[in-house]
């Protein structure tokens, strides 16, 4: 017991006597293993983070490339359809109706690559997924496997009747960004064209009769969708606005029916 009395007062003595010197070298070993793990992950973008640090800012005053895997720029949000040009559905559409407050969107990207030529404006191209989920207010099932976009009333009350889509979706973003503040902060304008290819549709039904359903099809949704984004944000969150250029489904009856979507962003740094 004595020994071990000894040999706790011997080490903590020791704690006692380490120098502030040797714990920050400790400290800064740990912070250049994190820049380490964050380099594998991303390259460049990393611009004038300490106004003292001159190297980082000439660097970035010549511009350079920059890119890998992110799971950062995520869009939540609301989306409407818009019937040539009327957010009000014409009869041929009407099964779409649809419950405004619960039709919604969703999309991040996960990898990226681009040039920035200074430290306010960079180019890029940036990889991901979307979805959009379509909250129908009818109790209508639509039918899988058809060439038009058909429905059937079955005479079944459903507590939840969804048609969604999702895309991998591929942007081309044009980014403008101020001086940081003395916050740190920044302001962002980002704007850009944007290609997306179908992945699946899906119907979700929940009824009493038949418990819950999932049946997945292509429903005629576009299957190479283009359109464009805007993203005017102040530090990492933001609001943005998608809009497709062209129709919503590939079918004749839906000719001139688009989507359009709108929300918060969230990591925009």
């Amino acid at each position: 017991m004595k020994h071990l009395i000894l040999t706790t007062l011997l080490v903590s003595g020791l704690a006692g006597m380490i120098s502030p010197t040797a714990q920050a070298q400790d400290q800064d070993t740990i912070v250049r293993r994190e820049r380490k793990f964050s380099v594998d992950l991303s390259f460049g973008d990393k611009y004038e983070k300490s106004k003292k640090d001159t190297t980082k800012t000439a660097s970035a005053s010549k511009g350079r490339f920059m890119g890998g895997i992110t799971f950062t720029r995520l869009d939540i949000g609301f989306s409407r359809l818009i019937d040539n040009g009327s957010f009000s559905l014409s009869p041929e559409n009407d099964f779409l109706d649809y419950k405004g407050s619960k039709t919604s969107t969703l999309s991040f990207d996960v990898l990226y690559f681009g040039y920035r030529f200074n430290p306010n404006f960079k180019v890029y191209v940036a990889g991901g997924f979307d979805w959009t989920l379509i909250r129908l207010k009818n109790d209508y099932t639509i039918i899988p496997n058809s060439r038009e976009l058909s429905y059937i009333d079955e005479g079944i009350d459903f507590s939840k009747n969804r048609l969604s889509s999702s895309y991998v979706h591929i942007p081309l973003n044009f980014e403008l960004r101020t001086k940081e503040n003395d916050k740190g902060k920044r302001f962002y304008f980002i704007f850009g064209p944007e290609v997306s290819f179908l992945l699946n549709g899906k119907v979700k039904q929940i009824s009493d009769e038949r418990g819950k359903e999932k049946i997945r099809d292509d429903y005629n949704f576009q299957p190479v969708r283009l359109g464009g984004t805007v993203r005017l944000g102040y530090g990492g969150i933001g609001l943005f606005t998608k809009y497709a250029f062209n129709d919503m489904f590939d079918t004749a009856a839906q000719k001139g029916l688009k989507n359009m979507s709108f929300g918060i962003t969230f990591g925009l740094n």
